[in-house]
């Protein structure tokens, strides 16, 4: 079996980089969990380090230095929990949202009529809402158990599907790559890049009419996403100097300490798609990008125009990331899903409990890896549309980061609520001023030696900003969030 991080180098398609640019520190376990979280993680953040120096060996003929800690990567996978704000003392304390704590308590594994287990996602409360009419019970655990206890796992997996919410039963990860969809999964990397379409190529922008160069200045990313692994993707790309403009609908729900936790270096504006006019002002906005991000389930952005293909004909050299939980093709491809789904599927719940249970992760490993897969098969086709031009469609999943998680096998950790030390943890936050007020919060973990990740605006308040596109010599910004 690869090592992670020469799986994540194969889908550079360049072998590994140079001896000594890349420096990965630290080891699992970080957390109560058998599986290599912060190990994995770090891996995929390398690959990002070597893209970005990558990207800036074009624009400059240097190479940069990588170095990126295990810990300091596992730490990133729960974010948001590390989160601080003042609280009436001036004291800072973490950000609690109670009903989002509520909602975990019973999007568990519990057991099925027929000896199974099966998760039901109780997300976002549209969701919740279907998945509470299937069950025919009430959102508390004792209610949600005993009507989980009356179906046979499949049955109830195959009504939550017909009813468009979201659940699953608990798998093996043998029994997972045995079944139709895992063995589709399987056949793919990690990261999907495919060229759609031919385009002359795009060199990075340089020069003097860039204020203060970094990596990415002068690109212009679209992000569509919600709720972790898109806004990663999106909040990655930030980091290295690229516009990111936020597009969301004001009527679709939101949690809102991931808004917060995932926005850093973004602006955020409103457009309804389904009404003609919001839908014009985002086609214009795609003429002018260079990324395009969307989440929705598989189709849904092609039948309202904004497919891969039909962008790359008005934009040509767009390059368009996709991120689903199950993929883009094989049965399973046309379900919503979570994090909490994609490791029910793969076998990391089935793996990860006590023995007489299975056991969700004590992180958000699948969304934030593949927010950070999605970040890195971007950079990497950007880099091909500099050097030979064309159109890209990159696709990930939640699923497929779940399976790679699993096979870079186990480690042992010796107690329960193993965390980060609250010393790591400080050492690792910086301090901004958000409109909605000062929040205390981790920063870029990625080291590079020349360009230092960074976010030059603070998380925004959520359709603050006119869906435009900044002037090119300001996109970059000048300052860090945190000065």
């Amino acid at each position: 079996m690869k090592a992670a991080f020469e799986e994540v180098m194969d889908i550079r398609g360049e072998g590994l980089p140079p001896d000594g640019e890349v420096e990965i520190t630290g080891a699992d376990p970080v957390f109560s969990t058998p599986f290599k979280l912060g190990e994995t993680c770090a891996a995929v953040l390398a690959g990002v380090g070597v893209a970005v120096s990558d990207i800036w060996a074009l624009k400059t003929g240097r190479r940069q230095n990588v170095a990126i800690n295990a810990r300091h990567a596992a730490a990133a996978l729960r974010s948001t929990l590390y989160m601080q704000r003042p609280g009436a003392d001036g004291a800072f304390a973490p950000v609690v949202n109670d009903n989002h704590e509520a909602m975990l308590k019973i999007t568990q594994p519990w057991p099925t009529k027929d000896g199974r287990w099966f998760l039901p996602h109780f997300g976002l409360p549209n969701l919740k809402e279907r998945v509470l009419g299937v069950l025919g019970c009430t959102p508390d655990p004792a209610s949600v158990a005993q009507a989980v206890a009356r179906w046979d796992a499949l049955d109830l997996e195959a009504a939550i599907d017909e009813a468009r919410a979201c659940g699953a039963m608990v798998r093996s990860n043998a029994e997972w790559l045995a079944h139709p969809h895992g063995q589709a999964l399987k056949a793919k990397p990690i990261v999907e890049i495919i060229k759609i379409a031919d385009s002359d190529p795009e060199p990075f922008p340089t020069g003097d009419r860039l204020q203060n160069d970094r990596p990415l200045s002068g690109i212009r990313a679209l992000d569509l996403t919600r709720i972790l692994a898109g806004p990663i993707a999106a909040r990655t790309l930030a980091e290295n100097g690229a516009d990111v403009l936020m597009v969301a609908a004001e009527h679709l729900p939101q949690i809102n300490e991931h808004v917060m936790d995932t926005s850093h270096g973004k602006r955020s504006c409103y457009l309804n798609l389904k009404t003609a006019e919001d839908a014009a002002q985002l086609m214009e906005l795609a003429r002018g990008a260079d990324v395009f991000s969307q989440g929705y389930r598989p189709g849904m952005l092609g039948g309202l125009g904004f497919g891969p293909e039909s962008l790359a004909e008005i934009r040509p050299g767009i390059v368009y990331l996709s991120i689903s939980c199950f993929g883009a093709d094989g049965p399973f491809s046309h379900r919503g899903g979570w994090e909490q789904v994609a490791q029910t599927v793969t076998g990391l719940c089935h793996d990860g409990g006590d023995g007489d249970r299975p056991g969700l992760l004590p992180a958000a490993a699948c969304d934030y890896t593949t927010g950070y897969l999605g970040a890195y098969g971007v950079l990497l086709a950007l880099t091909r549309r500099a050097r030979e031009g064309g159109s890209y469609h990159v696709r990930v999943s939640l699923c497929q980061s779940g399976m790679f998680i699993y096979r870079q096998g186990k480690t042992a950790f010796a107690e329960p609520g193993m965390d980060i030390s609250n010393a790591e943890r400080d050492a690792l936050c910086i301090d901004t001023q958000p409109a909605s007020g000062p929040l205390r919060h981790l920063g870029p973990i990625l080291q590079l030696s020349e360009t230092r990740p960074r976010w030059t605006r603070p998380t925004p308040v959520l359709g603050g900003d006119e869906p435009k596109w900044l002037d090119t010599a300001t996109a970059s910004g000048t300052a860090d969030a945190a000065e």
